[in-house]
């Protein structure tokens, strides 16, 4: 990819955007820096990121207390590169031409942060795979 290309664009998606979204979201911020434009979305956002998932992420170093869900629009769809969704099913809107990942993680709404941590570990990993094909550095 040549400096003067846009950089790859990547939108979270699941449920409550409370979660799992936004631990992808802050990873992928972190680690990939400016290479890619990082967006989160609820289909149905709940009103604050989930605790445990805060707690979570302080021990890896990310601060996310901060965050806020966000509704997810089709304007944010069409806007994005890849599309990762995460237990949403079929309220995620599909635009062709659109690169759709669904990964498959445990929901960590209701769980204490010792079930939020094998989540958040596992997502680590997966954002690591994601940058490393779309955005090496």
């Amino acid at each position: 990819m040549n400096a003067s290309a846009a950089r790859p664009s990547v939108l979270f998606v699941c449920v409550h955007n409370a979660g799992r979204s936004q631990m992808a979201a802050a990873f992928l911020s972190r680690l990939a820096g400016d290479r890619i434009e990082v967006r989160s979305a609820g289909s149905a956002p709940a009103d604050t990121v989930n605790p445990a998932v805060v707690e979570a992420m302080n021990e890896a170093g990310i601060d996310i207390s901060a965050e806020t869900p966000k509704i997810l629009t089709t304007e944010a769809v069409q806007a994005s590169d890849v599309v990762i969704t995460m237990g949403c099913g079929d309220t995620c809107p599909v635009f062709p031409g659109k690169r759709y990942l669904d990964w498959k993680l445990d929901d960590p709404a209701g769980r204490g942060v010792d079930a939020v941590r094998p989540i958040r570990d596992e997502i680590k990993a997966r954002v690591e795979g994601l940058i490393t094909e779309i955005a090496p550095a």
